[in-house]
């Protein structure tokens, strides 16, 4: 008979998780051990090849999928809160982009990491052997980062809402340099009156193109007035309504600095309602450069944000790292660039 995987409890076949339990591991570590991965330490491979030996492991047709996936490139996972936005849309087609050059593979989760769904994620995880993790959430815990490390995944953070607290590399935009190149712009076409309208002030992102919005203005000696910021929350209604409140003050601005695209939406729709013209009336600069504003009536100027090569940069920085390279420490940072269209014009 052929031999088959038993435990001592009972005649059924041993999985990895049997071993990763009995070894006092994680099942991505076994994974790695059956794969001749090298980062693993010496001893901890011997332990795990003679228990596999020992008991008489043979991979079930699921696992040994996984072990052929990972030989091509392997499996990279990406979580998301939402993968409903332009940006989340963004994300997920560098990181595919990058892992296809890879021969590598990525599986898209949508899900809040305190939610009973994120236990049966890592598992998941654990089970399918992945390469790394990229976290895309709007904000992960101290405990949400153990259960993480628990895993023995290497990951990485892309666009935290916050300064990160626990060991872990980031990857982010340059927030400050793209609100401060927002501003600068607007003023360099002799606008004065410059408002803008924020993201949420929790977000780190928010709060750094606010002090480039700042910054510009201080360089250029026009003094702050608090009544021409806005706090939003990135969404067109926010959009909407703030420009409305700015429009409707005795002394509007002649230009509108929007944290973001879609919020920019907004801002067209409110000056349109007043009657007014973009730029004729109120320029318009947003912030990302999501691939729908060269679509907008007219054409936004905006900040590019290089949201897919954030993602892009995660996968091949994960990747790496299964081949023996270190992950960075800390935040990496990758530089915004202005895009001007037909949004903005010079103020007579």
């Amino acid at each position: 008979m052929t031999p088959t995987e038993h435990t001592d409890q009972a005649d059924r076949p041993v999985t990895v998780a049997d071993i990763a339990a009995e070894a006092g591991v994680s099942r991505a570590t076994v994974s790695k051990v059956l794969n001749g991965r090298a980062d693993v330490a010496p001893a901890t491979r011997a332990q795990i090849e003679a228990m596999l030996a020992d008991r008489g492991y043979v991979p079930t047709k699921r696992t040994r999928r996984a072990l052929a996936a990972e030989r091509r490139g392997g499996l990279i996972e990406m979580v998301l809160n939402d993968a409903g936005t332009p940006w989340a849309a963004e994300m997920i087609r560098g990181a595919e982009a990058a892992a296809r050059a890879a021969r590598a593979g990525v599986v898209v989760s949508v899900l809040d990491m305190g939610s009973r769904q994120a236990q049966d994620w890592l598992e998941d995880v654990a089970e399918r052997g992945s390469r790394g993790v990229i976290l895309g959430l709007s904000e992960l815990t101290q405990s949400d980062h153990k259960r993480i490390s628990r895993l023995g995944v290497p990951a990485i953070l892309v666009d935290p809402v916050g300064d990160v607290e626990f060991d872990m590399p980031s990857i982010g935009a340059g927030n400050w340099g793209g609100g401060m190149a927002a501003t600068r712009h607007l003023v360099e076409l002799g606008h004065r009156r410059i408002a803008t309208i924020t993201g949420p002030m929790g977000f780190l992102c928010s709060q750094a193109r606010l002090a480039g919005y700042r910054a510009a203005l201080d360089l250029a000696g026009i003094p702050a007035d608090d009544r021409l910021v806005e706090h939003g929350d990135f969404h067109y209604s926010s959009g909407l309504t703030s420009t409305l409140a700015l429009l409707d003050r005795d002394d509007p601005p002649t230009a509108i600095f929007a944290a973001n695209d879609e919020q920019a939406l907004g801002v067209y729709a409110a000056i349109r309602q007043r009657g007014l013209r973009v730029p004729d009336d109120v320029s318009v600069v947003g912030f990302d450069d999501v691939p729908m504003s060269q679509w907008f009536s007219p054409p936004l100027t905006t900040v590019r944000q290089p949201i897919a090569d954030l993602a892009a940069l995660a996968v091949r920085t994960l990747l790496a790292h299964a081949d023996g390279v270190e992950l960075p420490q800390g935040r990496v940072e990758l530089s915004t660039k202005l895009i001007v269209r037909d949004s903005t014009a010079r103020k007579d």
